[in-house]
């Protein structure tokens, strides 16, 4: 079974090279930009990892 991981960063040229590396590596990667959008697709989906950035616009990796 694919292991999924979810990125939470809100620079989107560091989340593309991050989640296409973890693809290359066979993963599954969502990215989401923002920390109000993150927390919803974490308790929306299960994942076997989560990348949190601390700097997020509308919510902070603190609050998430």
């Amino acid at each position: 079974m694919t292991k999924k991981i979810l990125i939470i960063e809100d620079e989107k040229n560091l989340a593309r090279f991050v989640s296409l590396e973890l693809q290359h590596e066979g993963y599954e990667v969502i990215v989401e930009v923002n920390g109000r959008e993150g927390l919803e697709t974490a308790l929306e989906k299960e994942f076997d990892l989560i990348l949190l950035d601390l700097m997020l616009p509308e919510m902070d990796g603190f609050e998430v």
